[in-house]
């Protein structure tokens, strides 16, 4: 594989733009390719089979651009498909799950975990299974926030009713004595303000996304597939790829990396 080729990375929408910032910040000489499964999302309503034969959909897309790597930017992807689409690749594929419960064991110091994420995450216990690895003994409390993705894909970051809708959902949590919380979404890090306020000071925030980016690094590394050289300023370095809606998916998208995405293609992922 060709050191080169571009980093395929994808979400349900625009969440994954989190993991994207992350990538570019850490590994900034590699070349992204991104897709957003915007006519579709959200995908923590959806069951495994459907999640599943989405993520294959987008894989395929993504291999047809020669990727060198791939990941997926979205928890409930992670936690549904992306084993099977592991057994499927002869290239690295990334999750976001495992980065992230490692870092939440890393920062606990009383050994009480939170972790929020979409209905279809929590309802998998992905999070717990990966964190009772490391350690059988650490008290895990999960919630799901369904909500909390629409609100973000309409741009409402910094708006009452997501500090309301927060309130409902983080009370609980804010009450149990956890002194660590996983954004256990893709699109969680982009309210991480709101989120830090209902839980108050005494609890660190995990984002799997800034996880997520080192240990593709790593994997690059490891590999021998880390580009060497920045791409030039022709060379299109980021690509960026929807089923739908692209003028609102280049509004958010430049609300949340700053890096003045001209341009989204709207492509019929129905077709792979």
């Amino acid at each position: 594989m060709n050191s080169s080729a571009p980093i395929g990375v994808f979400d349900s929408g625009v969440g994954g733009l989190t993991v994207v910032r992350e990538i570019m910040r850490q590994i900034p000489d590699e070349r992204i390719i991104y897709f957003g499964d915007t006519a579709r999302v959200p995908y923590g309503s959806k069951s495994k089979e459907t999640v599943t034969r989405y993520s294959r959909q987008i894989v395929r897309f993504l291999r047809q651009q020669n990727v060198k790597a791939i990941v997926a930017a979205c928890n409930t992807a992670s936690a549904y498909a992306l084993d099977e689409i592991e057994k499927e690749m002869e290239i690295p594929v990334i999750g976001v799950v495992k980065p992230g419960a490692r870092a939440a064991m890393d920062v606990t110091e009383n050994g009480k975990i939170g972790v929020i994420g979409t209905e279809a995450t929590i309802g998998s216990q992905i999070y717990t299974r990966y964190i009772k690895q490391y350690h059988k003994n650490v008290t895990i409390l999960e919630k799901a926030c369904p909500l909390f993705v629409p609100l973000v894909e309409e741009g409402l970051l910094n708006d009452p009713v997501t500090d309301e809708i927060a309130m409902r959902y983080l009370s609980s949590l804010s009450d149990s004595g956890i002194d660590t919380l996983i954004l256990g979404c893709t699109h969680y890090p982009l309210i991480r303000s709101t989120v830090g306020r209902v839980m108050g000071r005494g609890v660190t925030l995990v984002n799997p996304a800034y996880e997520t980016a080192h240990e593709l690094r790593a994997v690059l590394e490891k590999e021998q597939m880390l580009n060497l050289s920045r791409p030039g300023l022709g060379d299109n370095q980021y690509q960026f790829f929807v089923s739908d809606g692209a003028e609102k998916f280049i509004r958010i998208a430049n609300s949340i990396i700053k890096y003045g995405i001209l341009s989204a293609k709207v492509i019929n992922i129905e077709e792979y």
